[in-house]
């Protein structure tokens, strides 16, 4: 069985996460080549920044997103760390943001159980916890017919992708809100949906990485296996090779070893 202890909220500037961070960059040192971040990574990156800068008129965003906490599993403890993309903090609540730039809606599954178990740290550290989902759609097929074009393709994906709808009538956990001002619900977690024109028309297209031709051609190949540590754990810790735009900025850090 697992519990949490001991959760602490702290910046990216924290000596003992720093301390990680630089062993960890070290460690990859010796890791094979990796290949430099494509387009589709870059506009993740952007599109958190995008995400943050939307958000910040509204919400009175926190420094502190990185969660240092104590897992316990079979009587050993072992401190881990787990980013959040962004954090509200007040006196009885907590509002955890997570970001998402995808073309597969089955992305919400993974972040759905990841979410849910930052959310019951955070609870040690505020009764109430709030959490929103805040996914860029990066073509994510609309309609049955456009699935069914994709899949008649001349390369097909290996698996079917779902429909937005399907993957929220799957998680009822899931609610999909037009705003931030939809009253919260304890038991769910928010979604809301912005498309890339949304976000060029936070930061302008010329500050975005929008050339996924090259990206799309490109043959599908599994994702590098994340090193797996007792001290670090993200938010977007699993990633399948059939996702490996799912969180595009995590893939760019990886490939540049910083994660």
């Amino acid at each position: 069985m697992i519990s949490y202890a001991r959760p602490r909220l702290i910046t990216t500037d924290d000596r003992r996460y720093r301390a990680y961070v630089d062993g960890f960059k070290l460690q990859r040192k010796n890791n094979k080549a990796i290949r430099p971040p494509r387009q589709r990574d870059l506009f993740g990156g952007e599109a958190e920044a995008a995400l943050r800068d939307w958000l910040a008129p509204q919400v009175e965003l926190d420094e502190r997103r990185i969660i240092e906490y104590e897992e316990r599993r079979n009587k050993r403890a072992m401190v881990k760390y787990r980013e959040v993309d962004a954090l509200a903090v007040e006196d009885q609540e907590i509002w955890a943001f997570e970001f998402k730039a995808s073309r597969t809606a089955s992305a919400l599954r993974r972040a759905v159980g990841q979410l849910q178990e930052t959310r019951q740290i955070l609870k040690l550290l505020r009764h109430h916890v709030r959490v929103t989902i805040l996914l860029v759609d990066t073509g994510i097929p609309a309609n049955v017919a456009e699935v069914e074009a994709l899949m008649a393709s001349e390369r097909p994906p290996r698996r079917r992708p779902e429909l937005l709808s399907e993957v929220l009538e799957s998680l009822p956990i899931l609610r999909l809100v037009e705003d931030l001002n939809t009253p919260p619900d304890a038991e769910r977690i928010d979604l809301r949906c912005f498309t890339v024109d949304e976000i060029i028309a936070i930061v302008g297209a010329e500050n975005l990485h929008l050339d996924w031709a090259a990206d799309d051609e490109e043959p599908e190949e599994d994702v590098e296996p994340r090193p797996t540590s007792s001290l670090y754990a993200s938010s977007s810790e699993e990633t399948a090779p059939d996702d490996e735009d799912d969180n595009p900025l995590a893939a760019a850090m990886r490939r540049a070893g910083l994660r």
